[in-house]
């Protein structure tokens, strides 16, 4: 089913942005799998979401987007799918700049891809931010799900963030509002609905070229490690406390188990792998399958880390 433009919709503001039905997000998802978007919105500028955001019908489900890189979404072309708004952040919350009042401090937008802030950062001779260039999201991903890896995690350097309603007010939120831990960020005030827009960060000085050898050298442990080569959402699992989902996996002997298209990944057992004409079907039935697997066989319930959004056609 190919997106269909939409007119704008009734406001005070005329928007500028594109608005489309039925929108594939396999075009928008790091699997290149999975159903439409009933509503889908590119803002011009942040001053254009903020104009979007009061007209999507109060109750109606909005979704932030950047990357793709942890989300799935149910449902095939033809049906199924996410029967809400989603909005993509990427490229315009793309920004990255230094605070104005502290050279210690970065400031990113919620579609600026992480890799590109520890590279960012490291430019302007800050260390702190090279696992960064791990994330394969974006800074918005990284908040909403407190992403981390090698030892740090996003809200343990976070000064404040900016978050915007479904009013369009934009907020100044710090992690006092928010319950952190463990791959989960929510909003302490229950009926409060709000969505990253940026981040603060404060990073430590550091010397530029230690910092950069330093990036490079954990990329090259990603390159060596996970199954770059093709589509994936990254883990598929959080790890359990005091192990890796990982190890549990292949320890149930299911790497290299398949699916249809999706594949457990002979590089990483904790990586599903789009082998081509996978379907969000395919996707999920694979995920069930591991987690079934791993508690019949270790005890163990893996918690899901990607996020599964919409209806299965």
């Amino acid at each position: 089913m190919m997106a269909t433009a939409l007119p704008m919709r009734e406001t005070s503001v005329a928007l500028r942005g594109e608005v489309c039905r039925n929108e594939c997000m396999a075009k928008h998802v790091s699997w290149r799998a999975g159903g439409n978007a009933k509503t889908f919105f590119k803002p011009a500028d942040l001053e254009d979401l903020r104009a979007f955001l009061p007209t999507v019908p109060q109750g109606e489900k909005i979704l932030m987007v950047g990357l793709g890189s942890n989300l799935l979404v149910r449902g095939s072309e033809s049906a199924g799918g996410f029967a809400g708004t989603i909005i993509l952040t990427t490229p315009l919350l793309g920004g990255i700049a230094l605070d104005a009042g502290d050279k210690h401090v970065v400031a990113a937008g919620a579609g600026a891809a992480s890799p590109h802030v520890a590279k960012f950062a490291a430019k302007h001779h800050l260390a702190g931010a090279e696992w960064l260039a791990g994330v394969p999201g974006t800074i918005g991903g990284a908040l909403a799900m407190n992403a981390g890896c090698y030892g740090t995690e996003t809200w343990d350097q976070v000064v404040d963030c900016q978050t915007l309603d479904r009013q369009g007010v934009v907020h100044t939120r710090t992690a006092a509002d928010f319950d952190i831990g463990y791959r989960h960020v929510e909003a302490r005030t229950a009926d409060r609905e709000e969505f990253f827009i940026s981040a603060r960060f404060r990073f430590e000085a550091g010397d530029a070229e230690t910092v950069q050898a330093r990036i490079k050298e954990l990329l090259a442990k990603r390159m060596a490690s996970q199954p770059l080569d093709k589509p994936n959402a990254g883990s598929t699992f959080r790890n359990p406390p005091g192990d890796h989902a990982a190890r549990l996996i292949e320890s149930c002997g299911l790497k290299g188990y398949t699916i249809g298209g999706a594949q457990v990944s002979l590089k990483h057992a904790n990586f599903i792998v789009n082998l081509g004409g996978a379907s969000a079907k395919d996707i999920e039935s694979l995920i069930n399958y591991m987690r079934d697997t791993v508690r019949e066989k270790t005890g163990v319930e893996l918690i899901q880390e990607v996020r599964i959004v919409g209806e299965m056609a």
